[in-house]
This record gives C-alpha cells, structure tokens and sequence, in this order.
C-alpha cells in the first residue's frame, strides 16, 4: 500500500508562484495545503484555483505558517505517513519530492534534506548571506553533534509521527535548523538527497533583505547554541 504523503506551502504573496509550484507536485502526494502568511494579493484564490487547500495564518512567520498546517493535517481523521515541506517561491523542483521521500519509503529513514548542492544550484540562486549560513549553521552542527548535514534547505520530507514527536515551536526563521537539531538530539535517522534550486520568482522575504537575513541569522545560531549546551 502506497504511503499517505502530504505536503505543507508556506506562502506570503507569491501569486505569479504559486500555481507552478502546485502543479508540478507528483501525482503520489494525496495533499497540497498552501498556508497564506498573511498574504495581500492573490495567492489564496490562485492556489485554490490549482487544486490546493488553502489556509490562513494571519501571525506573520515561517514557522507560524508550518504549525498552522501540521494543526490542519491533525485535525483530519486519516493521518499522512509522511509530511513534505516545499517553498511556495519556485525556486525548488517540486517533481524532485519523489527523490525526496524515497529514503522513507524504501529505507524507512526519518527524515530527508533536500541539499542545494552548488552543481545543481543555477548561478544566483542562492544569496551569499544563505550560503554563508548553511555553511556556519551545518559546520556548528558537525562540531557539536557530528552531524553530516551540509544545509538547511526548506524542501524536506519527514515521517508524520517523527514529526509530531519532535514538538516543534520556532515560529519564525528558526524552523529547519529547529527540525534539524532535534532529529539529531533525538538520534532518529537523516539522510540528503541533491536536489536542483533556480532563482526564485520575485524576492526574498528573508534572504532579500538586510534584516531579514541578520534576523534569521541569529534564530538559527540562537537554536544551535541552546542545543549544543542543554
């Protein structure tokens, strides 16, 4: 029997996106949830338009949007075996999420990282403030828990109930490396798989500005160093 997969998007305004991004998941996901962060254009009808079940979550914050579609999925009587997250921006592949879940299926690994490896990566792609901190953020990481991560890419699957059990609560930018850390203080199994990044459709809310890359910057440090001495 094939596995229950769904898929959580977080998405602040990303109407010219978000469309290419739903059609282009695999036929094997049985749910889109696109989870508005309090959008203020069209991406709430032009999701629902493509097939998505949109939710809103007017708390501005990565994590904020996460939470609110784990909350959805939970409210369901059939549960997924597997829950993949995906940016709403266009800037992964959403037809490599096959690739992704297959350490789960074929494996039975917890949890996978899309990795945005530099000969897959479209020149531009990823801005030097992103690469500086994957860079930072997965060599802490090696130092304190000699993990093997080499990012923190947002396109990721992981089993539903590994998911539950880790009790996630990063409402912003902290959210992956969150992920991350207890996967591995919890000593459940991870595996990456390379996966393609092109430019992204419109700018980053994040990486696209000053404060919100120092920002993110310091929650994913902030987590790493709480871990590393609790």
């Amino acid at each position: 029997m094939p596995p229950i997969i769904k898929v959580i998007i977080p998405a602040f305004n990303e109407e010219e996106s978000i469309a290419y991004v739903i059609k282009e998941i695999p036929n094997i996901v049985s749910e889109v949830i696109v989870v508005s962060n309090n959008s203020t254009d069209t991406t709430e009808s032009v999701a629902k338009k493509a097939g998505a079940t949109v939710l809103r979550e007017p708390q501005k914050g990565y994590g904020y949007a996460c939470l609110k579609g784990m909350e959805y999925i939970a409210s369901k009587d059939l549960k997924p075996d597997i829950v993949v997250f995906l940016d709403g921006d266009y800037s992964d592949y959403p037809q490599e999420l096959t690739k992704l879940v297959a350490p789960i299926v074929n494996d039975n690994i917890d949890m996978v990282i899309g990795s945005r490896v530099k000969r897959l990566r479209e020149s531009g792609s990823m801005t030097f403030p992103q690469i500086f901190g994957n860079w930072l953020a997965t060599s802490l990481m090696k130092l304190f828990f000699n993990a093997k991560f080499t990012d923190l890419g947002p396109f990721r699957a992981i089993k539903y109930d590994t998911l539950l059990s880790l009790g996630m609560v990063d409402k912003t930018y902290g959210w992956t490396v969150e992920m991350q850390l207890k996967v591995l203080k919890k000593r459940y199994s991870y595996t990456e798989v390379p996966v393609r990044y092109k430019k992204r459709i419109g700018v980053s809310k994040v990486s696209g500005t000053i404060k919100g890359a120092i920002f993110a910057g310091v929650k994913i440090l902030s987590w790493i160093f709480k871990y590393s001495f609790s």
